[in-house]
């Protein structure tokens, strides 16, 4: 099979040096900073779950905004109040459909226009600075559009109407309205931004479907003990219990199969560097392929096509992250992801929204997979592998889990990957410096009765892919 190109339009990285550069630039001239600083500020807070997104962009807001702090209490206070529009838009926003969803930070940043002026934030680069009454209601409003069109990945199909709409709405408010405006503007404003919040309340997101009734709960299992789970209400939520008496709690849906021993050693190191950076984790991939000149869509590309899935096939992902494999994936397949971060999985349900997709989340380790014997036709998993505490027990569990004859695919960063990327990004560097080992494809943790073994090194030696048949 021919790899897939990995390298993008030049135009295309050019492209994103450009933009990279606007938002340096907006770092130190205010002018575009008003800009370039409220598509920032509300990518923070739509990237982290409401209270750390505050606390936050709360720290980021403070940083920049202490010579105003230090010329009086009030020039301090108005760059924090500039904040509110910002969560009150983490809020409403994911409950909101489409182009709908761009409207809450708007609302909300004119209704608090009289209460801040240009002057104040004069000194806040990330924070918005909008002024007061029209020019503020666009400035938050392309925020909000950008980082739409963002997470539609700009395609056409899905942006066309909703970009016209807010294009013909902002030649219309700078050719004919009004920049500064009053009260009555303000609490129109209000009025809207309310009647969203209450919209978004009587539409909450899609609930999850009842375990009760699943068919795929006969494939449960006590990862510790092995013994089959039922369904049983506990103070009117779902949990999962064994004949031995053990207990799982079910969140939002999602089974958590996991005990404290899970999270020790190095799945504990490498799970609190996934609940930090959970949230930038697909936006800073993005990035980091456009910037290099990269096609985002080779990396998946390069392995994913060695699975064998058929029409109707059961799909296990271990370590599923935030779902972006699923993404590349045949429709009319059963998916299921497991993962041991909460924060990446909560990322993957709103991929999974995004994407109008499907799949059964689990929070479990890996190392002891909550299903029985033979219960999927396809087994895979990408990334993570490298640094688990138990490899050998996780390449154990992915083939007990499926079925006989199965191709079963492992894929993760080489050796020169890590060195070169992880060990030198400031945020990943002390996770992966100061190594015992170097990271090496688990070839010879496949037990040997295993089919069909082939290893193979991807995207110019940066990624393996081993892959086997269950005998």
């Amino acid at each position: 099979m021919a790899e897939p190109p990995t390298r993008s339009s030049r135009w295309s990285q050019i492209g994103a040096w450009a933009l990279a550069s606007v938002f340096v630039l907006g770092l130190f001239f205010p002018p575009v900073g008003t800009w370039t600083g409220a598509i920032l500020a509300a990518w923070l807070v739509g990237t982290q779950k409401p209270l750390r997104g505050f606390l936050w962009l709360l720290a980021t807001t403070l940083i920049f905004s202490l010579p105003a702090i230090w010329r009086g209490p009030l020039a301090g206070i108005i760059p924090l109040l500039a904040i509110l529009p910002f969560v009150f838009y983490r809020l409403v926003s994911p409950r909101l459909p489409g182009f709908l969803s761009t409207l809450p930070l708007p609302l909300a940043g004119a209704a608090m226009a009289p209460i801040f002026n240009l002057h104040f934030l004069a000194q806040s680069h990330v924070t918005a600075r909008p002024g007061t009454g029209t020019l503020g209601l666009l400035v938050y409003w392309f925020a909000a559009v950008v980082l739409w069109m963002w997470n539609e990945r700009f395609r056409a199909s899905r942006i066309a109407a909703g970009a016209a709409v807010f294009a013909g709405a902002y030649v219309v408010a700078a050719n004919f309205l009004p920049g500064p405006a009053g009260a009555a503007f303000a609490w129109t404003c209000c009025g809207g931004a309310l009647a969203l919040a209450v919209w978004a309340l009587l539409h909450p997101i899609k609930r999850h479907r009842p375990w009760a009734n699943r068919p795929e709960l006969a494939l449960l299992q006590s990862p510790y003990t092995q013994s089959p789970l039922q369904v049983v209400l506990k103070d009117g939520q779902e949990t999962l219990v064994s004949a031995s008496g053990e207990s799982f709690p079910i969140r939002d849906g999602i089974p958590v199969v996991l005990k404290p021993e899970d999270l020790t050693g190095a799945n504990r190191k490498y799970n609190r560097l996934y609940e930090t950076i959970g949230g930038f984790y697909d936006d800073s991939q993005r990035v980091a392929c456009a910037l290099g000149g990269m096609d985002q869509a080779a990396l998946f590309l390069s392995y994913l096509p060695l699975l064998e899935i058929k029409p109707g096939d059961s799909v296990l992902e271990t370590s599923v992250g935030t779902g972006l494999n699923l993404k590349y994936l045949p429709r009319g397949i059963k998916l299921f992801g497991l993962d041991l971060s909460p924060e990446m999985l909560a990322n993957c349900e709103t991929n999974l929204r995004r994407w109008q997709l499907d799949a059964d989340l689990f929070l479990g380790n890996a190392e002891r997979l909550p299903f029985a014997d033979s219960s999927f036709d396809v087994v895979f998993h990408a990334g993570g592998i490298n640094f688990f505490s138990d490899r050998a027990s996780a390449i154990r569990e992915m083939i007990r889990v499926a079925k006989p004859g199965s191709l079963i695919l492992i894929a993760d960063e080489t050796e020169a990957h890590v060195k070169d990327t992880y060990e030198r990004m400031p945020i990943t560097s002390g996770y992966f410096k100061d190594r015992q080992e170097a990271v090496a494809a688990p070839i010879d943790l496949v037990p040997p009765e295993m089919q069909d073994v082939q290893l193979k090194l991807l995207l110019n030696d940066r990624l393996y892919a081993l892959t086997f048949r269950k005998h």
